[in-house]
């Protein structure tokens, strides 16, 4: 029997070490560049990869997604498009679970380009932030105090109530207003607060406040635009008092 020469021999295959995501610089795994940079410094192979939260035995879930987007033609339309079937058919490493979470989350965006986005009501003056907080503190028998938090052109970003108290009054901690604050990115905040007595005018501790306060957003670039007092029927502007 002839015997295989040395060069007839089938060359060695060189084997090739894959690196999970998890062996990778922490700054270059998808989910961890997206806490640090956002969504919108990751490409489609790697939002993918989120989504996917894992790949096989022999492929990352980045080299997964991009298999799989490249199957789509590299077309997040044509993506939203296969089936649940077809994903598990296709390819190795997706089951029904990792199937139907694509599938979600594609339907999800197709369903956010169709939405309306939401208008912010602007606010111009006192009588403004009046009628959006009539009907939450007119009529209480007890102390409320709500945070209204806006953007840099004054338009409403949330309401927030953030303390209620008895009959005479409510606690306010400036480390809690700047906490909304900071976290929802706001740049102007007006407080209000309610006065169940009847007299819309500031009490001593009111003016307290709202000095503190005011002096508290300054350390942090952020205006304190007004703090209204609200009565049943009317209401008590520091801005148009010239108080703030």
């Amino acid at each position: 029997m002839n015997q295989l020469k040395e060069t007839d021999k089938e060359p060695a295959v060189e084997t090739v070490n894959k690196f999970s995501i998890r062996e990778w610089a922490e700054e270059d795994r998808p989910r961890e560049k997206l806490m640090l940079h956002g969504a919108s410094s990751l490409s489609n192979a790697e939002l993918l990869a989120i989504l996917l939260g894992s790949g096989s035995r022999n492929e990352t879930a980045l080299d997964l997604a991009k298999r799989i987007l490249n199957y789509a033609g590299n077309n997040l339309n044509e993506l939203g498009k296969l089936s649940i079937e077809t994903l598990c058919r296709q390819f190795t490493g997706v089951g029904p679970v990792k199937a139907i979470i694509l599938t979600a989350a594609l339907e999800m965006g197709k369903r956010r380009r169709s939405s309306e986005a939401i208008v912010r009501h602007q606010i111009r003056n006192s009588r403004d932030i009046y009628e959006l907080f009539h009907a939450k503190l007119a009529d209480l028998a007890h102390e409320e105090c709500w945070l209204l938090l806006m953007n840099n052109q004054h338009k409403v970003i949330e309401s927030i109530r953030i303390s209620h108290g008895g009959v005479s009054e409510t606690t306010v901690d400036p480390k809690i207003v700047l906490k909304y604050a900071l976290d929802k990115l706001a740049t102007a905040i007006v407080l209000c607060h309610n006065h169940p007595s009847g007299s819309p005018y500031p009490s001593t501790s009111d003016d307290k406040i709202t000095h503190k306060l005011k002096q508290a957003c300054a350390n942090l670039d952020i205006q304190l635009t007004d703090h209204l007092i609200f009565s049943e029927t009317s209401y008590y502007s520091y801005a148009d008092e010239g108080k703030i």
